[in-house]
């Protein structure tokens, strides 16, 4: 599957970071992206990579694009320039690395469902729960009912609460539709 440019050099920043048993999801959700302030300057492969496979007017367009997008920012450290991905480019990372994941069903044949209950008022946390869900492989039901044939409960589990959204939503597992 082909991913705009712009992805792509969002989830090479974040390859190199990962340890030999992770993934990008159970990384970016872990404690050690919390704990790493990624930050990226000239001396990066993955940076040296793009300037040099591209022309310098197109790498300076897509660093400035990513930051017109606020997905990362550029700052000073040390005197040399640094970059380091945003909230949003954060949710963009997560979001590309769903896309490209393969989906596996689950063995023993049952579906997740999921239900949730989200007061009209937080219609944004609304939007993210059912771009999470959509993300992960679910299919709307009915209004505020998703179900899911694929193995991604752990990683629903840790995204619900990523986003502080746990006390909204019921998980069942369920035996047929």
């Amino acid at each position: 599957m082909k991913i705009p440019i712009t992805d792509q050099f969002l989830l090479d920043i974040i390859y190199p970071l990962l340890d030999a048993t992770d993934n990008v999801v159970d990384f970016l959700l872990s404690n050690k992206y919390q704990q790493i302030n990624i930050l990226f300057g000239n001396n990066n492969p993955v940076i040296r990579k793009y300037k040099k496979d591209r022309k310098i007017r197109d790498f300076n367009q897509l660093i400035y694009h990513l930051k017109k997008s606020n997905y990362i920012k550029v700052k000073n450290l040390q005197n040399k320039k640094a970059i380091m991905l945003t909230k949003r480019g954060f949710d963009k990372v997560l979001k590309v690395s769903f896309k490209i994941q393969e989906k596996k069903r689950r063995k023993d044949g049952k579906w997740i469902m999921i239900a949730f209950d989200l007061p009209q008022k937080h219609q944004k946390a609304r939007d993210l729960l059912r771009s999470i869900l959509q993300n992960l492989g679910y299919k709307l039901f009915q209004q505020s009912v998703w179900v899911t044939p694929y193995d991604v409960s752990d990683k629903t589990e840790k995204l619900l609460q990523t986003y502080s959204l746990e006390n909204y939503v019921k998980i069942f597992l369920i035996e047929e539709l």
